[in-house]
């Protein structure tokens, strides 16, 4: 197994940095084209759209029959005889894409049984590289990371994000303004791989979300899990439906915080 999560980070890896250099070389072209999905603001380009046909035909290549599910085009049929999905997010901050605000990521993952094994996600705008094999721990360009060391709520940095629909954000704000007057602050950039990437890295100490999709995390949880973070994905716990992660000193004063603040309510 240990073999084939080598393996499986290494396409991950090679995949993410090939979409990503096609993701950033088209921008100006790929933003004037676009279509809407669930809501005015939930925005697809061309450029969303050309890096999943290219991530899907690199791993049909790389690794033939593996299914793989992304969020442009769905799931496909394909089957694996070692059990391997692939979980694509071609560009996860589409919004800052569109705008040219240089924080958004393609993120690949490969998962076994529901649980992610690898995954890389990279930044086009920077070139940067962040990727993990469980078991392996988790590196950004090459470096090992580590989650930070912060054990008081009170100095915690929380990463958050959004939804698409204006309910939803109304919900979300809500829970987050319950929480400020308990942190240090909040940060808000528009992609969850990378909230959670920064996460790993101890640039922030905590993220949390409501609504996102399997291809908005299955590389980022990981990466952040691999890091030393405890995580805590859709549905697993006390958070409803968010996804969690957070440096073990804060983590279960942070859960706390979140369901006093009605976290569970926040779909």
């Amino acid at each position: 197994m240990v073999h084939l999560r080598d393996t499986l980070v290494q396409v991950a890896v090679q995949v993410a940095t090939e979409a990503a250099g096609l993701v950033e070389s088209t921008r100006r072209t790929a933003v004037r084209d676009v279509a809407t999905k669930s809501s005015a603001t939930d925005p697809v380009t061309a450029g969303d759209r050309a890096a999943e046909r290219l991530v899907r035909t690199r791993l049909a290549e790389l690794r033939p029959g593996e299914p793989v599910l992304g969020e442009e085009e769905g799931a496909d049929a394909g089957s694996s005889g070692d059990g391997v999905c692939w979980v694509v997010d071609p560009i996860d901050g589409t919004v800052n894409y569109l705008y040219g605000f240089p924080w958004y990521s393609v993120s690949v993952a490969a998962q076994v049984d529901g649980v992610s094994v690898a995954g890389a996600v990279v930044e086009p705008a920077s070139g940067r590289c962040w990727s993990a094999a469980r078991g392996q721990g988790a590196t950004l360009d090459g470096v090992p990371l580590r989650v930070s060391s912060t054990d008081r709520l009170d100095l915690t940095l929380l990463a958050t994000g959004f939804g698409y629909r204006a309910e939803r954000r109304t919900r979300q704000a809500a829970l987050i303004s319950r929480l400020l007057g308990q942190v240090r602050d909040v940060r808000r950039t528009g992609s969850a791989a990378l909230d959670l990437c920064m996460v790993a890295a101890g640039w922030v100490d905590a993220f949390v979300e409501h609504g996102l999709n399997p291809w908005d995390w299955a590389a980022g949880s990981l990466i952040a899990e691999e890091a030393g973070a405890d995580v805590l994905l859709p549905g697993a716990g006390e958070l409803g439906g968010a996804i969690f992660a957070a440096t073990p000193g804060i983590s279960a004063q942070l859960r706390n915080a979140l369901v006093a603040a009605g976290a569970a309510d926040v779909e």
